[in-house]
């Protein structure tokens, strides 16, 4: 694995990369269609309409100046945080940089006070799913899907 760096700030690209990231990810590795594409660049919009950088954060991954991950936190109503975008180029996964970026998104969601998180994935992302739940993530409802092209259980994990 080639060097990284992580940085906390938005910067004109990034949430075109974003969008890339997942398209061309969710398409090779799942077999996605563009719906799923779409999907991330309405959110996308979403997050950047409400993006408070008070109370929300990016974690941008890049390497050779090239963004090869994503995450952040999103704040919602009820001081609630959602964790969303969460992504990995495949080189960049199984050394750890997953657990780093939970444990600082943790760290964060505590430090700013936030009562409650939330997160929506999708069956098939079994070390994604161990990740969420090694920091108290729970599972708590499921259904099937088929809106992203290939048929899929969307799964809404709560942390209490």
């Amino acid at each position: 694995m080639t060097r990284f760096s992580i940085r906390n700030t938005l910067m004109p690209g990034d949430l075109g990369q974003v969008a890339y990231l997942h398209g061309k990810i969710y398409a090779e590795e799942h077999g996605f269609s563009f719906g799923f594409e779409t999907y991330v660049m309405e959110s996308l919009v979403e997050f950047y309409t409400q993006y408070d950088p008070e109370r929300d954060r990016v974690w941008v991954v890049e390497s050779q100046e090239k963004m090869v991950g994503f995450l952040s936190l999103m704040h919602r109503p009820e001081n609630q945080a959602q964790l969303r975008f969460f992504i990995l180029e495949k080189d960049y996964r199984g050394v750890g940089l997953g657990k780093e970026l939970m444990k600082e998104w943790m760290a964060f969601f505590r430090e700013q006070g936030y009562s409650a998180a939330y997160l929506y994935t999708t069956s098939g992302l079994d070390s994604a799913a161990h990740l969420y739940e090694s920091v108290g993530f729970r599972k708590v409802s499921e259904k099937q899907s088929e809106d992203f092209g290939v048929p899929l259980h969307e799964i809404l994990y709560r942390l209490p």
